[in-house]
């Protein structure tokens, strides 16, 4: 049986233990990553990441660091929304303390982003930036709702959105930008609307507009691609 003062020794010895410094090794094995803020497209809701939040949980990531951000989808993209985003995406690094968020954003969801990257502020907090099918150059498929809503006129090809967002430099500042895209897009058209100069841009086979959201294969670039 120990006596008091081998009772104290051995809790000392425990306490130095706990309080030492993480060897070499074991400290670089701790991941340092941005939160990610999904944003939704046209007519859905947060839920539509589902598929890619459970993936993304699966290579490590936790719910504290997995952000889905709803919003009306038939107002302005430079008037309103993007501003609404900024404010969240503030709110995200507050709470996590990051300095910096990766945002994923489907169709509509990437002309908000992008705004809110140009002009909004976002060079200074994304870090990296991926679009899923998005209509960066316009899609002529927005004409069908054009006349009664805002957010198909802002899809237009032409627009005054996406004129603005095509000035210049189209993945300005230190952010990363990729885009995912499919030859077989009943949504956007041209095919080629997605891509983006500057931007990591690929190709995803034959996939429908929705059918990107939960796809194994996108899901293994996106997931690639936050890890860069």
């Amino acid at each position: 049986m120990l006596t008091a003062r081998q009772r104290l020794a051995a809790l000392l010895v425990l306490l130095a233990a706990l309080l030492a410094p993480l060897p070499a090794h074991a400290a670089d094995q701790v991941v340092s990553r941005n939160p990610v803020v999904f944003v939704h497209g046209y007519n859905a809701d947060p839920g539509v990441w589902g598929s890619l939040r459970g993936k993304l949980r699966a290579a490590g990531y936790s719910d504290a660091e997995l952000f889905s951000w709803g919003y009306d989808t038939h107002q302005s993209v430079n008037e309103v929304l993007s501003g609404r985003l900024s404010s969240y995406v503030d709110q995200v690094r507050a709470q996590t303390g990051a300095e910096r968020v990766d945002l994923v954003a489907h169709s509509f969801g990437s002309l908000v982003t992008r705004w809110y990257v140009k002009f909004g502020g976002g060079t200074a907090t994304v870090g990296r930036w991926a679009s899923l099918a998005g209509p960066n150059h316009g899609t002529s498929t927005a004409w069908a709702c054009a006349l009664w809503d805002q957010a198909c006129r802002d899809m237009t090809p032409g627009s005054w959105v996406v004129s603005r967002l095509g000035e210049g430099d189209e993945t300005p500042g230190s952010v990363a930008y990729a885009t995912f895209w499919s030859n077989c897009d009943e949504v956007i058209n041209p095919d080629s609307s997605v891509a983006l100069s500057g931007a990591a841009n690929h190709a995803v086979g034959c996939l429908k507009h929705n059918d990107l959201l939960g796809d194994d294969g996108v899901a293994q670039g996106v997931r690639a691609f936050l890890s860069s």
